[in-house]
């Protein structure tokens, strides 16, 4: 991560501990802290040695900052005791449940499920739904996970890289790899950061292989 970048995620947390502190009794609060504590604390895991962009399911949960995290876990903790759902509370506990893989041994789909029909409930945004349908599709059920995703208003993930990532990644699992390297071109020309878009280039690369 670039200095500039690392600095800006400092002073964020550290502002998000200030309203922490200003608002002791506001659970979306900590709730906040503990999403932005969270996905810190996987930092050093996003990129291996050669700077390539590692996802999420293939991280090293040893380079996770265990500290960092077992105070996002308390402070969500503390939240939910205090009875009042929120947004930031529910991707905080998404988050918490990506944390549990290496304890043990696999994702808790059902349990992300549960997590992101509350989220879209709440917020309906596109990101929700559409982390959503990956979710199903990896649960079992890519062609639900298909229709989940052509659902979505199409002017609105029409330049969105990630509904393209997951639509590849779905018509992937469904076999269907004309549609998974179409998705994938579309996706690469949609990404600004280099380290990403040489990860799903690799990616076209395996399906055309």
């Amino acid at each position: 991560m670039p200095l500039r970048r690392r600095v800006l995620t400092a002073e964020a947390i550290w502002l998000a501990r200030l309203l922490v502190q200003l608002l002791p009794e506001e659970p979306e609060a900590k709730g906040l802290l503990a999403l932005m504590l969270y996905c810190e604390a996987r930092r050093r895991a996003r990129r291996d040695a050669e700077g390539g962009f590692v996802p999420l399911s293939r991280q090293d949960a040893r380079l996770w900052d265990r500290p960092m995290i077992i105070e996002a876990e308390a402070l969500l903790t503390h939240a939910a005791r205090m009875g009042q759902f929120g947004r930031y509370q529910c991707e905080a506990a998404i988050q918490s449940v990506h944390i549990q893989r290496p304890i043990t041994g696999r994702i808790n789909h059902q349990g992300l499920l549960v997590l992101y029909d509350l989220l879209v409930a709440h917020t309906d945004s596109i990101a929700a739904r559409i982390s959503r349908a990956v979710v199903v599709a990896d649960s079992g059920k890519p062609a639900q996970a298909a229709a989940d995703l052509e659902a979505i208003d199409a002017t609105k993930v029409a330049g969105h890289q990630p509904w393209w990532v997951a639509r590849a990644h779905v018509a992937a699992l469904l076999d269907d790899r004309e549609k998974a390297r179409a998705a994938l071109v579309t996706a690469i020309g949609l990404t600004a950061d280099p380290a990403v878009r040489r990860h799903l280039e690799g990616l076209r690369a395996a399906l055309a292989s």
